[in-house]
């Protein structure tokens, strides 16, 4: 990497986006290797692309994490522009610079990217389809990074993102679970549940990839927490790890519904799991079931 004895000098990380749920994650998991520059809206806007260049270029980082996203799905329905301009061009801001600069560009992308049609966890390689314009702003994004030229760049698609610090459905399960004797939760989309601390690990097992030197492994990966469940089936298991943290759940009842009797703006993937193997033989790292992340959010990570 450009002119750094990666094994003692720290390098410089720009945090794109860093604000947001996933960033807290890889701040608290970064290592001293690194030197985090924080990187946020307004004075940082990846849509900007002279403006991304003039920072970047003064930061000279050596590696850039890109967490910034439109991540409301239904949102990107009706804010069809934004959605493009942030989740689509703005990587390819990102990656146009870091080539320029000889940085390593870490992206995360989505398993909305896939139409969810078959019951088959999705490889790297297989044909994508998304449903939504979410899923299509973030292909196009993906795409972005590739067409730049940049050689240099890790691409993680995850999925069902939870942790600390921002808006997600477990949050949102806690909270209604105290409000409401009965939850209705649907039961007919699958996918894998992401802890954002295992998802940022995941970042630093591959960037360490660098830092050992050999043939480094660049491109797209999928990652996200092992074994499968319905939206349904992770309402249940939240509920059951707030009781027993002490949390007053009211709720009794986790009744299943169907994806028809819930409408949103934006159509989901009924079958949104993805396959790891390439990471694994990649990093050499085990990937821990959504369960026992689980239940380690509840006991040691919530604020």
């Amino acid at each position: 990497m450009r002119g750094v004895d990666m094994k003692h000098t720290p390098m410089i990380l720009a945090l794109v986006g860093a604000r947001g749920m996933l960033a807290q994650a890889i701040k608290k998991t970064v290592s001293e290797a690194y030197d985090v520059r924080c990187l946020t809206r307004p004075e940082f806007d990846v849509t900007d692309s002279g403006l991304v260049a003039a920072i970047l270029r003064k930061i000279k980082p050596h590696v850039i994490v890109n967490c910034a996203a439109y991540t409301n799905v239904d949102g990107c329905e009706s804010e069809v522009d934004a959605a493009f301009r942030l989740n689509g061009e703005g990587p390819g801001n990102l990656a146009t610079v870091a080539r320029e600069l000889g940085a390593t560009l870490v992206h995360i992308s989505t398993d909305y990217v896939f139409p969810g049609d078959v019951d088959k966890a999705n490889r790297e390689t297989d044909a994508t389809g998304p449903l939504s314009v979410y899923g299509r702003s973030k292909l196009a994004g993906e795409k972005a990074i590739v067409a730049s030229g940049l050689e240099k760049y890790f691409i993680l698609r995850t999925s069902w993102l939870y942790g600390p610090g921002g808006k997600n459905f477990v949050e949102t399960m806690v909270r209604l679970g105290k409000e409401r004797e009965e939850l209705r939760v649907v039961a007919d989309q699958i996918g894998s549940p992401t802890f954002t601390g295992d998802l940022a690990r995941a970042v630093f097992n591959l960037l360490d990839l660098e830092r050992q030197g050999g043939e480094i492994p660049y491109g797209l990966y999928h990652f996200s927490n092992e074994g499968t469940c319905s939206w349904h089936g992770f309402a249940e298991a939240i509920l059951a790890e707030a009781r027993a943290a002490g949390e007053p759940i009211k709720a009794t009842r986790v009744v299943p519904i169907g994806t028809a009797d819930y409408p949103l703006p934006a159509p989901r993937p009924a079958y949104s799991v993805l396959c790891k193997d390439k990471y694994r033989h990649a990093t050499g790292a085990t990937v821990p079931h959504w369960r026992d992340s689980l239940t380690n959010y509840f006991k040691n990570e919530r604020g």
